[in-house]
């Protein structure tokens, strides 16, 4: 699986790319406005999982990695989890990546591929208070904010507010 856009290209998380899923999930900006970052077993448990195949039955998240074509630099990941017909979608990026558009442009790439391969039509985001770039990228990408839900996530022993994001494809666009 590799799915392109102009910039970037996408393709399943495999072994070989450790060093960029540890990257991310250590990297103290990147984590800030996610969670909190991981012991080293749990990061292992969660790479290991990401790694195995994905069908539209599988219960773990399909994670893509995003490269530049140009300099051919592992940028982040982004990937989706079914929960019934709904894909919960989610992006990381290095921090030397942010407010280039990548984020967006890998987004829309998944969507458009989860729709016209899978048949997927409804997406979901949750995003923590604060996090205002991410808010950014999926209003850019169709998303509305449809509910938030105070003291929902704990991060660095602070309670935030989960921001709900929704966007449903028409017929026309799927």
């Amino acid at each position: 699986m590799n799915i392109q856009t102009p910039r970037l290209s996408l393709s399943l998380l495999s072994v070989e790319d450790w060093a960029i899923f540890h990257d991310l999930h250590t990297n103290q900006e990147v984590m800030a406005l996610c969670y909190d970052v991981p012991s080293i077993e749990e990061l292992q448990d969660k790479f290991k999982l990401r790694t195995q195949a994905w069908t539209k039955q599988s219960t773990h998240w399909l994670c893509l990695v995003i490269t530049d074509k140009q300099s051919n630099e592992k940028v982040g990941v982004t990937g989706f989890c079914l929960q019934g017909d709904i894909a919960e979608v989610g992006y990381m990026l290095l921090p030397k990546f942010y407010g280039l558009g990548y984020a967006t442009e890998s987004l829309r790439a998944v969507i458009d591929w989860a729709s016209k391969t899978q048949n997927i039509d409804m997406f979901t985001a949750v995003v923590t208070e604060g996090n205002i770039a991410s808010e950014r990228v999926l209003t850019k990408a169709g998303f509305t904010l449809i509910r938030t839900i105070g003291d929902a996530s704990t991060i660095g022993n602070q309670r935030y507010a989960d921001h709900m994001y929704y966007l449903a494809l028409d017929a026309e666009e799927a």
